[in-house]
């Protein structure tokens, strides 16, 4: 099952493409790449899952999907669209695996619609980051103010794939291998100007303009009913926030697996132990 193929979906407002690994037949899971990846995030572990159909999404703004009008953006939006892919598949209950961003918003629709799912396997990531309700105003002010200044923003341009590849490595909140970093910028490149910039919408660097208060993103994964998998690593989003690991360890109703690796671990040498957890409990869920 080494070989994926590409597919596309024309949603009501918005295209939107990924990568699809395994035949029908398979449990149906779709997968959901972090902020500003894109569906090439599932290019080890897809491989290694058995029995498994999955397709890989690229969500909106991302890799070789549409982007969305001004202001389009946000957990909830994002996850309706994987709701409108899965009626386009013909999909009534199917599983999810996300990483990072794709864990939140699996988290997200776990809590909110079981009755569609089957199980989520989630890497590194379930709960957002969150806001005091006292703070709304301000972070409303910092998104209004930033969407104005958008426009007089030009996206980089490199002379190389590689200058691309290096600025993306540089630039990531968490530490990410080159081969990583180089498998997930080959989807997000496109020509300009005689050399490579980003294909991502630039509105994805926009803060949100309104954050779930903790006890929101809480209430989400406490109503989660269906089989649920946390694949957490050691060095990854939440080994400099203990008081929240401590919190999400605490969800008895969540299987918790920790891992050695970076926030990408999915797609760097720990890969194959990965799919070995998520392949375990897909199989529960078949």
């Amino acid at each position: 099952m080494s070989d994926s193929h590409e597919i596309r979906f024309t949603l009501p407002s918005i295209e939107v493409a990924g990568k699809v690994w395994g035949e029908p037949g398979g449990l149906p899971v779709i997968g959901l790449h972090g902020w500003l990846d894109n569906a090439a995030t599932f290019d080890l572990i897809g491989p290694a899952l058995g029995n498994v159909h999955l397709v890989a999404l690229d969500l909106p703004g991302h890799g070789l999907s549409d982007h969305l009008p001004a202001g389009g953006y946000s957990l909830w939006q994002q996850a309706a669209t994987v709701l409108q892919v899965a009626d386009d598949l013909g999909w009534e209950r199917f599983a999810l695996l996300g990483h990072s961003m794709g864990g939140i918003i699996s988290c997200i629709l776990s809590g909110a619609v079981p009755e569609r799912l089957l199980g989520a396997a989630m890497i590194d990531g379930i709960l957002p980051v969150t806001g005091e309700a006292a703070d709304a105003p301000q972070q409303m002010a910092r998104f209004l103010k930033a969407t104005q200044a958008l426009t007089s923003k030009r996206k980089p341009v490199y002379d190389s794939a590689s200058k691309a590849v290096t600025a993306r490595i540089m630039g990531s909140t968490f530490s990410i291998s080159r081969d990583a970093a180089s498998r997930l910028v080959e989807r997000g490149l496109m020509p300009e100007q005689g050399g490579w910039t980003w294909r991502s919408d630039p509105q994805l660097m926009l803060p949100s303009p309104m954050r779930l208060t903790f006890e929101h993103a809480v209430a989400f994964a406490e109503a989660i009913s269906t089989p649920t998998c946390l694949v957490l690593a050691n060095q990854g989003v939440m080994a400099k926030r203990p008081q929240l690991r401590e919190r999400i360890e605490g969800f008895e109703h969540i299987q918790t697996h920790h891992l050695d690796g970076g926030h990408h671990l999915h797609l760097e040498e720990p890969a194959p132990a990965v799919a070995t957890i998520i392949n375990s409990f897909f199989r529960t869920l078949a």
